[in-house]
């Protein structure tokens, strides 16, 4: 009996040993939450201060920008992913399934597809399967040639902006992914969410292209209060340590 806690006990260490840090868990998350706070604020300057036409084209560049930074990497063999064939898609298809889109990046156990995959090969073909239908409607809608013929592509400091959101956008995805693995979804859903407060109660202050009403000003505090509230339960659960189960204390029709 002894012998079996102890063997029980090593392996709850090694399990344990493999579950991320609390550090971890915080770092991702306020890395996920800079870079999206970030990508708000320049693209904000971006389409609204200097009145660039199309938000579509940027994300097209966003794009084109992650598959560079992922196959250049990828050729100087920092980074590994497994080179396209004919079966990438249906492995891409199957990431997004809505039950494993958090774990579809990390090697876990519940499909081998995702694994093969890996975190850098979802962000890679997911930009690249992106782009072309992306840029198809920018031409169909005119959003290109508004971009191209877009006065201010001799302004310095505009393209400076304009190629720190498009890595800006690479980060997120990149920090998204981090974010979802170390914590959870929900987690990053609600750190977005909190962002995306702090974005429109800063842009009550500077910008002046906000509204106000109350029940639009008593939304966003609503919003706020519920998003820190349950990031305030969710550290507090992550404090409290787990208890062991004796298994000798559980009831026969139970353990089957």
């Amino acid at each position: 009996m002894t012998a079996g806690r102890q063997a029980e006990g090593a392996g709850m260490d090694h399990a344990s040993a493999r579950l991320p840090s609390r550090v971890a868990k915080l770092l991702s998350a306020l890395f996920y939450g800079t870079c999206s706070f970030l990508l708000v604020l320049v693209n904000k300057a971006l389409l609204t201060t200097y009145r660039f036409p199309s938000p579509v084209v940027l994300g097209i560049g966003q794009m084109a920008v992650t598959i560079m930074i992922l196959y250049v990497s990828k050729l100087n063999k920092v980074i590994h992913f497994p080179d396209f064939d004919k079966k990438i898609p249906i492995k891409l298809a199957d990431v997004h399934r809505a039950q494993e889109i958090y774990h579809s990046t990390y090697f876990t156990p519940g499909n081998h597809h995702t694994r093969e995959l890996g975190k850098y090969g979802v962000l890679f073909y997911n930009a690249c399967f992106m782009i072309i239908p992306t840029l198809i409607i920018s031409v169909s809608t005119g959003d290109l040639r508004q971009a191209t013929e877009f006065n201010q592509w001799k302004n310095v400091l505009f393209i400076i902006q304009f190629l720190l959101s498009c890595f800006l956008g690479f980060l997120l995805m990149y920090s998204t992914l981090l974010c979802s693995y170390y914590n959870s979804a929900l987690t990053t859903a609600v750190v977005g969410a909190i962002k995306n407060v702090s974005v429109a109660y800063i842009g009550m202050l500077v910008g002046g292209d906000y509204i106000f009403s109350v029940l639009n000003f008593v939304g966003l505090n609503i919003c706020m209060a519920g998003g820190l509230r349950y990031s305030f339960l969710t550290l507090n659960s992550q404090l409290k340590p787990k208890q062991p189960v004796d298994e000798e204390n559980i009831p026969q029709d139970l353990k089957g």
